[in-house]
């Protein structure tokens, strides 16, 4: 079982002497040790390895032996780099012989010397996940953050001392058997600023929770960014788990929740839902819905028509502290702003985003009036 990769010399007195079928294996000595080993698990779906090995090549022509027994190797994606010397030492041709997991190299070498070069490949069933951990003090405005790979090896090959590559300049040295599964501590961070954000979408939300046999909460999150000034930024949060925990007033520590949290570029946010609160309610009415600017045919079919529509969205705050609440608004097709009293983010062409504070004990009203246009 493993990878193995050997190298001979070949001699054109020795296939005279003993001629064979042209597939037949030569025998092959000198097997090279891995000299360094890097497995790269930036890639969602994908493991590639970069095996680095010095061979020991003769004047002539060499051959090399790569084969895979037991292990699950993309035969498409192997390829062989030459490090030393590359302008005087040439790959040739590459051969794979029927009914092997194995494809032969034929080196060419002017001189007999020690030559690096770098294996890579794709090997299957080894993996990572990405696992967070997160206890947010009781002021509910900082986190301590632990980020934990875990690594699951089950490719057939055992890795010694191997540089696990994530992106981002993260690497780390591990050694991993076949068949083992290990958890690493990659980072810990203190004191990562956060905001309690409370988010209402009127696509998923109901407008007027009074109408509701039960209680109507609205989902809370955490939002962490992942930049320098929030002792992030030093690459992509990768996809993964987050538990959250919280210390209470008597210094113990309780379950929050937990969420998945999704690849988060330098610069960009991540929110981190934790459940449902009912100390924040959102009623929304839509006061006008009317049709204007009716457009009709020369037998008096209407073929375009604008429709005005009006929305009052009232947002109360019933806890003893201030609140932020993310407003979302979806106006489908074309459409034309004709009122609204806070300030938007265009998501993309139809949604909305507000960001809206609310004071302790207290309540604000949005007001969002547009025309949606050229209605068929």
């Amino acid at each position: 079982m493993g990878i193995k990769y050997c190298i001979s010399v070949t001699m054109l007195g020795i296939c005279l002497l003993f001629p064979t079928n042209s597939w037949a294996r030569i025998k092959m000595v000198a097997l090279p040790e891995r000299t360094k080993t890097t497995v790269r698990l930036n890639h969602p779906n994908y493991t590639l390895i970069e095996e680095e090995r010095t061979l020991t090549l003769q004047k002539g022509i060499n051959k090399v032996d790569f084969s895979w027994n037991g292990v699950s190797v993309d035969p498409d994606s192997i390829r062989l780099e030459i490090l030393s010397h590359p302008k005087d030492v040439k790959l040739l041709n590459v051969s794979y012989p029927p009914n092997e997991n194995a494809l032969v190299w034929e080196i060419s070498s002017p001189i007999p010397q020690e030559e690096n070069v770098r294996v890579v490949y794709l090997l299957s069933h080894i993996d990572r996940v990405m696992s967070y951990k997160s206890i947010v003090n009781k002021e509910e405005g900082q986190l301590e953050l632990k980020k934990h790979m875990i690594i699951r090896n089950f490719s057939g090959e055992d890795f010694d001392e191997a540089f696990f590559w994530l992106g981002d300049s993260q690497q780390f040295q591990e050694t991993i058997a076949h068949e083992e599964t290990r958890q690493l501590l990659t980072e810990s961070l203190s004191n990562v600023p956060i905001r309690k954000m409370w988010k209402w979408d009127s696509q998923n939300q109901p407008w007027d929770p009074e109408k509701i046999a039960h209680n109507v909460g609205i989902p809370v999150q955490y939002r962490l960014t992942n930049s320098k000034e929030s002792k992030l930024g030093n690459g992509s949060l990768l996809p993964g788990k987050m538990r959250l925990y919280q210390v209470d007033h008597q210094g113990s520590t309780i379950f929050l929740g937990e969420d998945t949290l999704n690849l988060t570029p330098i610069g960009d946010d991540a929110d981190i839902y934790i459940g449902d609160s009912r100390d924040i309610v959102v009623t929304q009415r839509k006061l006008i819905d009317q049709d204007v600017n009716v457009r009709r045919n020369k037998n008096n079919y209407v073929v375009l028509k604008d429709r005005e529509e009006r929305l009052e969205t009232t947002i109360e705050n019933f806890k003893d502290q201030p609140a932020v609440l993310t407003l979302v608004q979806h106006v489908p097709g074309e459409w034309e702003m004709k009122e609204t009293n806070a300030a938007f983010e265009k998501k993309d062409a139809y949604t909305l985003e507000y960001t809206i504070a609310i004071p302790a004990q207290s309540k604000k009203e949005i007001v969002l009036h547009y025309i949606r246009k050229n209605i068929r």
